[in-house]
């Protein structure tokens, strides 16, 4: 199963949660890759977008290999191989530091003049463009569970089998479109997948942002 490219993941996504449409969902995209699809679903299922800014762990050496990951509010994941990709508790601690001073920059940066969206009470889906490793859903679901969200929807186009099992525990409902035995890579399930550079993210959150205003 192949996507043309994100908005066409998000689509199908959309029919899979065509049950919640008239709940209005707090439809929460992992940046930035997952803003163009929670964009497009908070329009199809009449919902409100938002952000849950979570940062992966990177390696010692190895930036885009990661070891765990974090949320804003300072909780971890570490993977069962960080030790043994040399992240002691030293170079954890100074990584943790880094990645929380990213994390505060980029509320800013994406909700500026505003609060997050509470999820308390409310229908929450969570959505990236896939899973790999499935940490940094992981810990985004964290996050919002602990907000005391009514229910808690994981979703995704497509993600490795493992780490459907990793994030299960995490949600009250996991709807994932395609996870193949051949995983390697998200990229390799779509045909178009570029970068998504933080103007189009923060473009859409502000349109969005505007629309939820305009109809409340």
């Amino acid at each position: 199963m192949y996507f043309a490219d994100r908005l066409d993941a998000a689509e199908q996504l959309a029919k899979a949660l065509h049950a919640y449409r008239g709940r209005h969902p707090l439809i929460l995209a992992i940046p930035r890759g997952a803003v163009p699809m929670g964009w497009l679903l908070a329009e199809r299922l009449e919902g409100e977008l938002d952000v849950v800014l979570v940062r992966k762990l990177r390696a010692p050496g190895s930036p885009e290999f990661a070891v765990g990951s974090i949320d804003e509010s300072g909780w971890v994941y570490l993977a069962p191989h960080a030790r043994s990709a040399g992240a002691d508790a030293g170079y954890l601690a100074e990584e943790k530091r880094h990645q929380l001073a990213l994390l505060k920059e980029r509320r800013a940066r994406y909700t500026p003049g505003r609060a997050a969206a509470d999820p308390a009470g409310r229908v929450v889906i969570v959505v990236d463009d896939g899973l790999a490793t499935g940490s940094t859903m992981m810990a985004a679901l964290h996050a919002v569970r602990a907000r005391g969200p009514e229910t808690l929807v994981c979703a995704v186009p497509v993600a490795s089998r493992d780490s459907l099992e990793l994030v299960r525990p995490f949600a009250d409902q996991l709807v994932c479109l395609h996870a193949p035995e051949d995983f390697f890579a998200v990229g390799q399930f779509y045909r178009t997948f570029g970068q998504v550079e933080d103007e189009e993210a923060i473009r859409l959150l502000g349109t969005a942002a505007h629309t939820t205003r305009a109809v409340r």
